[in-house]
């Protein structure tokens, strides 16, 4: 029998956000928008209606606490928890970052290295290096706040002084401080509001580093000299076009502060020599509209002016890749502007060819070293990595014949993902390369850039007797309306899924199907602990590779944007019918779950297809784009015009937006509509709290099964730590399993 107290609580009621009409009238057509108030969070009514959306959630789910509290243990069980990354040689230390037991955030620190040596030191769990120096605990940072992300750091080329960045509201704007390595003593540079990234001069005397404007996007490029007032801080550059975006590093060789602005479509470089780090930055090619490029500082034998051999004086190079004209990308080798004369921008067009473009290759990335160049790109929807000498690519810019020589790292796994990792040093004998599948974890090389032997330093541990041969991955095609054909990854537990002889399922299995599609981002084979979970409960992990993404080049990514948006949605509906029509499941046990501009997909989704799927999760999810994108004075939304397009100036796209947004779709009567869940955060900057909130008030009073469950003390990547980020995703999948008819598992 209930105490008294327990008898007198009042049953939980689902909350109804009241309506408030107001009209937004653009090209001739006017939208009702009942719940626009929802938008001000300092508002204790909007507040009070959060709280009771996410005590709502926590009521409707109070019966899956077991389930969340066993998945939450298993991923636990799985996890080294007092773990040590491989260690990374740059100066005189090695650096690595380890974990311990009970503790939410990593722990940063280094240890000398002898001359010469390049084998990293190998601890075991649980021990601590000898001579360790700790440079950064974030546990210590974080204690006192309910949340705390690292933005960025950096130490000094001399290794005297480090530079980090903390947030501890989840609103992306960061505090940069200095720390003397040599006495451990925080100095008194502190520069409030920053955005993340910033660098030293490789002298450890400058930091260059960004702030944001009133719209949070990243405009100024600032220089701090170290010890001096941050009141007479420099403004290096300054970027007024709302559309541009602007970033700050140093090149690898250390003689070049590389200055980026970009917008979607759009890019330009400037460099600024390190041993003249007050002098004005130079551009490299002057920015046109539509042409891209990034560029790489590389020092080749022979340079330009060198003969067919690669002989002749090393000389200083700029390796760019660009789209101009090439739309998967090519690399060319230009010289470095101002070297010799006037300090004008480069002419492209003066710039040498070293690897042409490819239809069906999209060159991603160049990284430069002393001895050769290694290259990420992509071609049959997986990521690859290259390396090339830098005597070959001397020649090559000096006009030998023949196509440039790249030695490809090959991989045994029908589906992976292959990427250069921390590799610091610009003269080094190896890099690192870090592989990963869905069924095979994380695993960090040395690959010898003389041989192209890979040497496995570190394979991430997953406790419990994990064994990569009990799951299988593959990759399957959907068709979609238009007859593109769109890739479907798929993973599963071998013995919870039995296929025949002709590849049959033998009975439909409950099916998790995750889609984004935004941005050129694309979604690669990613291992993850919490997801066995699921696997090991019988249900298929499949993720749609839908237009918008850039799995297949460049092309992939303009057939999914903008006026063409409409294809990222079609697509993955195309996906999830192609998954009931071959066997794999039914749309009684499939959940469709996407993340912000995924978030947008699976909520748009649910309204073209609303019987395919039995649940929905959306997080952080972008579902009122028209509103968002139509005011110009909202965080990001110029910025984004390039890729969802201007509704505000443009009526075709204002159509094309209206007749897809989530929000403005949601019909009359949505009883018919699956489960919907929405996670979200207050104090996200990117995706605002708002659009799920009235997303889920209109779903609500149309009759939808729908809950909503915020986050108070979070940002746009949720939750900061990792206990903390278990718990949440616990959360999350025990909803998942519920909805497929496995809550009790």
């Amino acid at each position: 029998m209930p105490d008294a107290d327990t008898a007198l609580q009042p049953e939980p009621v689902a909350p109804v956000a009241e309506r408030r009409p107001t009209a937004r009238t653009h090209h001739g057509d006017t939208f009702t928008d009942d719940y626009e108030w929802l938008r001000d969070g300092e508002d204790p009514a909007v507040v009070a209606h959060l709280e009771a959306e996410t005590a709502w959630a926590e009521a409707r789910t109070a019966h899956l606490a077991p389930l969340r509290e066993r998945l939450f243990a298993e991923t636990k069980e799985r996890t080294l928890e007092t773990d040590l990354s491989v260690p990374v040689r740059q100066g005189g230390y090695w650096y690595y970052s380890r974990t311990v037991e009970g503790e939410q955030y990593a722990i940063h620190a280094r240890v000398p290295a002898q001359a010469g040596d390049r084998t990293p030191p190998r601890v075991e769990p649980g021990e601590v290096p000898a001579g360790e120096q700790v440079l950064l605990d974030e546990n210590a940072e974080a204690r006192g706040h309910d949340f705390f992300a690292l933005g960025g750091s950096d130490v000094s080329a001399d290794g005297s002084r480090l530079l980090y960045q903390v947030d501890t509201q989840g609103d992306e704007r960061y505090t940069l401080r200095l720390r003397d390595l040599t006495t451990g003593q925080e100095l008194p540079d502190v520069v409030e509001d920053t955005a993340p990234g910033a660098a030293f001069t490789p002298d450890g005397a400058y930091v260059f580093y960004l702030t944001v404007d009133e719209a949070w996007r990243p405009d100024k490029v600032w220089r701090h000299k170290v010890g001096t007032p941050v009141g007479d801080d420099v403004v290096v550059f300054h970027e007024p076009d709302e559309r541009f975006w602007v970033g700050v590093g140093v090149t690898r060789s250390e003689r070049f502060v590389v200055i980026e602005a970009a917008a979607k479509l759009t890019s330009e470089a400037r460099l600024v020599d390190v041993a003249a780090p007050e002098a004005e930055p130079r551009v490299v090619w002057a920015r046109r509209e539509g042409v891209e490029y990034t560029v790489e500082h590389a020092v080749l034998p022979g340079g330009v002016s060198g003969d067919a051999d690669g002989g002749g004086v090393p000389r200083d190079v700029l390796l760019v890749l660009h789209n101009d004209g090439a739309v998967n990308f090519e690399l060319v080798v230009t010289p470095v502007p101002g070297r010799d004369g006037a300090g004008a921008p480069l002419d492209p067009a003066a710039a040498v060819v070293v690897l042409p473009h490819d239809p069906a290759v999209r060159l991603d990335a160049v990284e430069a070293f002393a001895t050769h160049v290694v290259l990420g790109y992509r071609r049959e929807a997986l990521t690859r990595v290259g390396v090339v000498d830098v005597a070959a690519l001397g020649r090559a810019a000096a006009g030998a014949a023949g196509r440039l020589p790249v030695r490809e790292l090959e991989l045994d796994e029908p589906l992976f993902t292959v990427g250069l990792g921390a590799s610091p040093e610009w003269d080094q004998p190896s890099v690192r390369v870090v592989t990963e599948s869905f069924v095979t974890p994380p695993g960090v090389h040395d690959l010898d850039l003389a041989t192209g032997e890979m040497t496995l330093l570190k394979r991430q541990p997953v406790l419990g007797g994990y064994d990569p041969e009990r799951y299988v991955q593959l990759r399957e095609w959907a068709t979609a309306e238009d007859g593109t054909r769109v890739p479907v990854s798929l993973v599963w537990r071998r013995d919870a899924v039995t296929l025949d002889g002709a590849g049959t399922r033998a009975e439909p299995a409950p099916l998790l199907l995750y889609g984004y599609g935004s941005y050129e981002i694309s979604m690669d084979p990613w291992f993850s602990v919490p997801r066995l979970s699921l696997l090991d409960r019988g249900v298929v992990f499949a993720v749609a590779h839908v237009r918008g993404g850039g799995e297949l080049g460049r092309r992939w990514y303009d057939d999914g944007k903008m006026a063409a948006k409409p294809h990222t949605f079609g697509d993955f509906v195309a996906v999830g019918r192609h998954l009931v029509d071959a066997g794999w499941t039914t749309p009684e046990r499939m959940v469709a779950e996407g993340g912000s501009a995924g978030g947008l997909l699976v909520g748009a989704v649910v309204n073209l297809a609303p019987d395919l799927f039995a649940g929905v999760h959306a997080a952080v999810p972008f579902v009122d784009p028209l509103t968002s994108m139509l005011d110009p004075t909202l965080p990001l939304t110029v910025t984004e015009w390039e890729e969802w397009g201007d509704p505000l100036h443009d009526p075709e796209i204002y159509a094309v937006m209206k007749g897809y947004a989530p929000y403005e779709n949601v019909p009359d009567d949505a009883t018919h509509y699956p489960r919907v869940l929405a996670t979200t955060s207050f104090h996200d900057t990117r995706v605002l709290f708002v659009e799920p909130a009235k997303w889920v008030a209109r779903l609500r009073a149309a009759g939808a099964p729908v809950l909503l469950r915020i986050e108070m003390a979070a940002g746009h990547g949720g939750v900061s730590g990792r206990y903390a980020r278990w718990e949440q995703v616990a959360w999350e999948n025990a909803w998942l399993l519920d909805v497929l008819g496995l809550g009790e598992g």
